[in-house]
């Protein structure tokens, strides 16, 4: 609400300040707006000069408690610039009235609705807050938690898990990580861990925390850096022992994990194997509370996450997948909770609690088979899975959208457990009509749940997958056309012919030339995966090529000609090989001469792979048995190809000389 700050306030109110802050606080709680608009006239005596430093302060103290009411009160004081005027109010020479001011302020920025680039719109408040850090111990408690709660991380994800939105950049360019490491806050904040205030030391680990979250910069430096002659990741480790409070514990786990993410430790490094993924382990135990578990769960997924050897461990510790299944339990059943409170914070942390254990079965899964058949056979593993992928909470359904894909690379689960609880069911559905974010990692699952020996790939062709993944090569999104034309590719792979029909006129001629002129070299090598795929087989060869040759030929024409590194150019001369390997199919390569040139250019290129791939084409077009070969063999003749094909019969690497003298054979029998 928009608001103006009207004086001369009346003396009464004056008085009230004074002499009983609680009771204006009352009132400023009040549900009518215009009681609530007369706290906005704190402002006024908190900006005003003229007012004593015990006024300016006890105003500072009654607009905190009117910021820790509702969201609403927030917007109400962030609308009338209180951000602006208390940051004013930390000139003052008043140590007292400084500290008021850092406590209204650490309570508005803890609030969700105050946009945290309102501490980056002037640059010499970061400097002058660095510089206050000195001033005393709730300075520096306040400061640090400021800082905290205003570092808005690029493309942060809870703790692991790349997510898709670009990074939070603020109003001056730079994130919020660099501009506070710019100005220096390790060096300032380092000293604060060893502080004889625990609340001092909490606040700094946790600025670390934030600092230092995939961001090699910060962790590299951090790692360097020593108080009181002893380096921080040794502070850290000491943080995290069992007889240090549970929230410091999990806070320095989290700073040593984003430094070993960062790549600033090891992960072989003890710190990591033997203190800080066995804390995170303990974590996830039934004794800590709810909120913890999910934190040493959500944390233990992203330490692990890349590292295989880690993953391994963490399987093998304190039965840690049993213990994950106690988080589907939750809340406990009715009759044996008679406190009300508790079932509501049973309620409120059950949806958190299934998402950990998804992120967290997800990580421990993603390499190691015996590990994902260790998950599977956790009771109900696969129902919880599959009721997952149909909850309403957004991140429930995405980490278990993520569990699935990191079982589904499970040749085995995909043969059995997959098939007996019908997966692709949910899963299509949730494929129908889900934010990209969950799309990807869905559409990632259903290109491993249409490889040719899963059972699977049968019923989600008959559930019109066809037409969805075309739509999904259409996608602005990078990563969904990628997926989308991946998951034609294993679809077509030993198709029938129909299915490979179905697919080439799902795409249409149009949508497939938009592949191939593709930006992206993973989207064109897909879609040339694709093409190999439907050319293979000489019936399906000859009918595809009957009805699209035109345009297949034209494509690899543009391919071979352009800028294309040397993976794409040798997947596009395999294409023009299956070609060649068709009855009536060859005959679209030897009435193109621009293209048996290419051929020939290939043959003498300095790279072997592609050297070899052309040597596919001109064997399959030489062959004996097959009609017409003796024309088709006079003509490559009178184009110097046999001349080629010698002096490749006398090269140094095995495979072109074997292939060459093989062709020549074909000459001579």
């Amino acid at each position: 609400m928009a608001c103006v700050l009207e004086a001369p306030l009346r003396m009464s109110v004056l008085s009230e300040v004074t002499a009983s802050s609680r009771h204006y606080v009352d009132r400023l709680f009040d549900l009518d707006p215009q009681k609530v608009l007369q706290g906005v006239m704190l402002l006024y005596l908190l900006q005003q000069e003229t007012s004593s430093a015990e006024l300016r302060t006890e105003c500072a103290v009654v607009l905190g408690s009117l910021a820790m009411g509702t969201e609403n009160n927030v917007k109400s004081l962030l609308d009338c610039h209180i951000i602006p005027a208390l940051l004013q109010g930390l000139l003052s020479p008043d140590l007292k009235f400084i500290e008021a001011c850092l406590r209204c302020l650490r309570t508005i920025f803890i609030s969700p609705v105050t946009p945290e680039d309102l501490l980056y719109t002037d640059a010499t408040v970061i400097s002058h807050l660095m510089a206050l850090l000195s001033r005393s111990r709730y300075t520096q408690e306040y400061i640090c938690q400021i800082f905290s709660h205003c570092c808005k991380l690029p493309h942060w994800h809870s703790c692991g898990f790349k997510s898709l939105p670009q990074p939070l950049l603020c109003a001056n360019g730079p994130d919020h990580q660099t501009i506070l490491f710019n100005h220096g806050a390790v060096q300032n904040i380092a000293h604060l861990l060893v502080s004889t205030s625990y609340k001092v030391r909490m606040q700094a680990l946790k600025c670390f925390s934030v600092l230092a979250f995939e961001n090699p910069q910060v962790s590299m430096t951090l790692v360097n850096v020593s108080v009181d002659g002893e380096l921080l990741p040794q502070i850290f480790v000491k943080m995290l022992q069992r007889d240090k409070p549970i929230e410091m514990q999990l806070t320095s786990a989290k700073c040593l994990t984003s430094m070993c993410r960062a790549g600033a430790i090891r992960t072989d490094d003890s710190c990591i194997v033997l203190k800080t993924l066995p804390c995170l382990v303990r974590m996830c135990s039934k004794e800590r509370l709810l909120e913890e578990r999910v934190e040493g769960a959500e944390t233990l997924a992203y330490l692990i996450e890349t590292d295989v050897e880690l993953q391994r461990i963490a399987s093998i510790t304190d039965h840690l997948i049993v213990m994950l299944a106690d988080y589907f339990k939750y809340p406990s059943s009715v009759s044996a909770i008679t406190d009300i409170k508790r079932l509501d914070h049973d309620l409120k942390h059950a949806h958190e609690l299934r998402q950990a254990a998804f992120k967290l079965y997800a990580s421990l899964g993603a390499n190691d088979e015996d590990i994902r058949k260790k998950i599977i056979e956790t009771e109900n593993m696969m129902d919880r899975i599959v009721n997952g992928l149909s909850e309403s909470s957004i991140k429930v359904r995405l980490a278990a959208v993520r569990c699935l894909h990191s079982l589904s690379r499970s040749v085995q689960q995909l043969r059995t457990s997959f098939q007996d609880h019908a997966v692709w069911k949910p899963l299509m559905k949730v494929l129908q009509n889900a934010p990209n974010e969950i799309l990807v990692v869905a559409s990632s699952t259903l290109c491993n749940l249409l490889l040719e020996f899963s059972p699977s790939k049968e019923p989600i062709l008959e559930s019109g997958a066809i037409e969805l993944l075309c739509s999904l090569t259409q996608s602005e999104n990078l990563a969904l056309r990628v997926n989308g034309i991946w998951a034609l590719m294993n679809m077509a792979f030993q198709a029938e012919q129909k299915i490979k029909s179905d697919i080439l006129r799902g795409l249409s001629t149009e949508q497939l030339f938009q592949l191939l002129s593709d930006s992206d070299v993973n989207v064109l090598m897909k879609t040339l995966g694709l093409l190999r795929n439907l050319l293979s087989t000489r019936p399906h060869i000859d009918h595809i090529m009957s009805t699209h040759g035109k345009q297949i030929m034209q494509a690899v024409t543009l391919i071979l000609e352009g800028e294309h590194n040397i993976e794409v150019k040798e997947q596009t001369l395999c294409i023009l090989a299956n070609i060649a390997d068709g009855t009536t199919a060859k005959e679209l390569i030897m009435t193109n001469d621009d293209i048996l040139q290419k051929i020939k250019y290939y043959m003498s290129h300095s790279n072997a792979k592609l050297q070899l791939a052309a040597m596919f084409c001109i064997s399959n077009l030489i062959w004996n048995e097959e009609e017409g070969s003796q024309e088709r063999q006079d003509k490559l003749r009178d184009m110097g190809i046999v001349d080629i094909l010698h002096k490749l019969s006398q090269s140094s690497d095995p495979n072109l000389c074997d292939k060459a003298k093989t062709a020549l054979q074909q000459y001579l029998a």
